[in-house]
């Protein structure tokens, strides 16, 4: 009997300007099932993207939402690649890469492009513990 190794993907994506529709509508094309909410201050000029606006548009999408901002958001005294190395952070990774090994999961900030967000510095943690990490842009 051989048995089937799920692969360990994990998306980001960012909020940006977009669309309520455009949003969920990409969010339902790659399977998401949760929804992690990485940033620090989750506020957002656009009302749907506000934490208590966005927890209840995703549930009613059927996707989970989950927040932790607290632990991986951005904005970290001393700089992110500091802020990688602490053993809080490695405990928030390991936490997340639980939630990703249940369902199919994104994590999001509001910056576009990962290039100029800390979720690069996330997934970049992610892809040394052996995880491919899909940056929806």
């Amino acid at each position: 009997m051989v048995k089937k190794i799920k692969k360990k993907i994990i998306y980001t994506i960012g909020s940006a300007a977009r669309s309520q529709d455009d949003f969920l509508k990409t969010l339902k094309d790659w399977g998401v099932k949760t929804l992690v909410d990485v940033r620090r201050f989750p506020t957002s000029k656009y009302e749907r993207f506000k934490r208590e606006n966005l927890d209840t548009l995703l549930f009613s999408s059927e996707i989970e939402y989950v927040y932790m901002g607290k632990d991986l958001g951005g904005f970290r005294k001393g700089g992110y690649e500091a802020y990688v190395k602490t053993k809080k952070y490695k405990q928030a990774l390991k936490s997340l890469e639980k939630l990703a090994k249940k369902n199919s999961t994104v994590i999001m900030c509001c910056e576009r492009l990962p290039a100029g967000c800390h979720r690069r510095h996330i997934g970049q943690s992610l892809k040394k513990l052996g995880w491919k990490v899909v940056d929806i842009i």
